[in-house]
């Protein structure tokens, strides 16, 4: 059987429909397209009684023909990833140490770790950016790396502690019943499978990470959308802020879609189970070979020990 058991193979009226659907949802979704574009590359007339050419107008590309626009936006592109690699790291051993604290045994540790990671999550990032900059006068670059990685760790300690929680609990059992202390127990046995279950997770936070850094501009930073949509076009004119707009749009699209391809690559290493293996069974599918070459089938166990009384041990 290759069909689902959650429903039934559609049969020919229903795939027609389905196709039928397909078909106006296509033109539908091109239609808006088109319009879109359109409206776009038509000329526009200002108050003034003024004529501007469309969006598309070679008029409105052109500063991309000088490399000094491509370098601005390239310094203003590593700066980006500047400051999301940096709170990217602190984030993450952030999260590592609050989960640590916030799965504690002892109340005094995990209630005031909660009430900080409540803290963490409920305040928006732009007001703990400004936050930052005015209490401690921590410069722009500072201010947003100290806000995005308190914000993303503390949604980080939280993810880990979910993927903790979420494993059996004879995985601690079986760390105690070796000798081991809890808190190794924790760090050696659980802490680093629910790191690599929860992997794909942190990762697509990472994006959300990398995305919010465009909240910098508020605080002066001369991050990515401000290079392009603040300082180029003054210098240009705003008859090119269109422009900047799409290219900048175009490169937070690539950045963040190539950290999205890694999170789906890692959700589908990770979502592997290893196959069980059967105690006493071989490469000869339950059977081993005894020292004088006979072929000795092997018997399963009972719940008592016994072996069952019927059949024999030995195949000659």
């Amino acid at each position: 059987m290759t069909g689902s058991v959650l429903y039934d193979a559609p049969g020919p009226r229903a795939r027609r429909r389905h196709l039928i659907i397909s078909v106006i949802s296509t033109l539908l979704i091109a239609g808006l397209l088109y319009v879109l574009i359109a409206f776009l590359a038509a000329p526009r007339t200002t108050d003034n009684g003024a004529e501007l050419p469309g969006m598309f107008d070679a008029s409105r590309w052109d500063i991309f023909l000088d490399l000094a626009t491509w370098r601005a936006i390239w310094r203003g592109t590593l700066a980006t990833l500047q400051m999301s690699s940096v709170a990217a790291v602190i984030a993450i051993s952030l999260g590592v140490l609050l989960s640590f604290l916030r799965t504690a045994r002892a109340a005094w540790i995990r209630t005031p770790t909660t009430v900080v990671l409540e803290l963490l999550r409920g305040m928006p990032v732009l007001l703990m950016m400004l936050f930052v900059l005015l209490v401690f006068s921590a410069g722009p670059y500072w201010s947003g790396v100290a806000a995005l990685a308190l914000y993303n760790g503390a949604i980080i300690s939280e993810i880990l502690r979910a993927g903790i929680v979420s494993l059996p609990k004879g995985q601690r059992e079986a760390g105690l019943a070796i000798g081991l202390t809890p808190t190794s127990t924790r760090f050696r046995i659980e802490f680093p499978q629910a790191f690599r279950q929860m992997l794909p997770i942190i990762v697509a936070q990472l994006v959300v990470l990398q995305k919010d850094t465009a909240l910098a501009y508020v605080i002066g930073y001369s991050e990515l959308l401000r290079v392009g949509t603040n300082q180029l076009s003054n210098y240009f004119g705003n008859r090119y802020f269109f422009s900047l707009f799409f290219v900048v749009l175009a490169i937070y699209l690539v950045i963040n879609f190539a950290l999205t391809l890694l999170a789906r690559r890692l959700a589908r290493s990770g979502s592997g189970t290893p196959r069980p293996r059967i105690p006493g069974r071989g490469v000869f599918g339950g059977a081993r070979l005894m020292a004088g070459g006979t072929r000795a089938s092997v018997l399963p166990v009972s719940q008592g020990g016994r072996t069952p009384r019927s059949g024999s041990s030995t195949d000659h």
